[in-house]
């Protein structure tokens, strides 16, 4: 069965952590620090030229941050 996550941009993954609510805090090199109250703190590489793959979005959504797989899409899809 195909993931049904798509893969983005670098810029795009930070839009979507952004809208979740979560800050940038820090940032050295290419990794940036992440904090958000109430979800566990992320640290993300941003290489904007690269794109990440479905798998690794829907990582990043379910097991770092949390949200159940329904809520990982809808957020991705940009539903409300």
């Amino acid at each position: 069965m195909p993931n049904p996550f798509p893969s983005l941009k670098a810029k795009q993954m930070l839009a979507v952590l952004l809208s979740l609510g979560y800050e940038e805090r820090a940032r050295r090199g290419s990794h940036r620090k992440l904090v958000c109250e109430g979800r566990p703190p992320l640290t993300f590489a941003f290489h904007d030229g690269v794109s990440l793959a479905p798998g690794v979005v829907k990582d990043i959504l379910v097991k770092q941050v949390g949200l159940d797989i329904e809520e990982a899409l809808k957020v991705v899809r940009g539903d409300d």
